[in-house]
C-alpha cells in the first residue's frame, strides 16, 4: 500500500494556479510534518514546502515564498499545496513526503514515507 498519494497536477500557462493534494491514512498524517519536493528533468530534487504535524510550524523554499502556500486538515487526512503566480521553472515532478519532527532543512533522508509524485507543466 501506497503510504501518500498525490493529485492535482496538470498543465497550466504561466501565472495561473494549481492546488495539489496529498492524502493518506490517519497514521501516516497526524504525528508526522508533510514536505512537498519537486524534481524538475535533470535537476535534483529540491524542498519546497513543509507543515508541522499540527499546521502550527510552517516553512518554504525562496524560490516559493510569496506564491505557495502549504495547508493541512488532519481531520481528512489531507495536506494541500496552493500554487499561485506559476512559473515555467516551477515545472516538475512535485511528491510530498511524511517525517517525524519539524524543522526547516528539507533533509530527505529524514523523509521515510513518500508518494508517487504528480506532474505539473507551467508553460510561458
Amino acid at each position: 500500500q501506497v503510504p501518500l498519494v498525490e493529485s492535482g497536477g496538470g498543465s497550466v500557462q504561466a501565472g495561473g494556479s494549481l492546488r495539489l493534494s496529498c492524502s493518506g491514512s490517519e497514521y501516516m498524517f497526524r504525528p508526522y510534518s508533510i514536505a512537498w519536493f519537486r524534481q524538475a528533468p535533470g535537476r535534483e530534487r529540491e524542498g519546497v514546502a513543509v507543515i508541522s504535524n499540527t499546521g502550527g510550524g510552517t516553512y518554504y523554499a525562496d524560490a516559493v515564498k510569496g506564491r505557495f502556500t502549504i495547508s493541512r486538515d488532519n481531520a481528512k487526512n489531507m495536506v494541500y499545496l496552493q500554487m499561485n503566480s506559476l512559473k515555467p521553472e516551477d515545472t516538475g515532478t512535485y511528491y510530498c513526503a511524511a517525517r517525524p519532527g519539524y524543522d526547516t532543512k528539507f533533509e530527505e533522508a529524514r523523509f521515510g514515507y513518500w508518494g508517487q509524485g504528480t506532474q505539473v507543466t507551467v508553460s510561458s
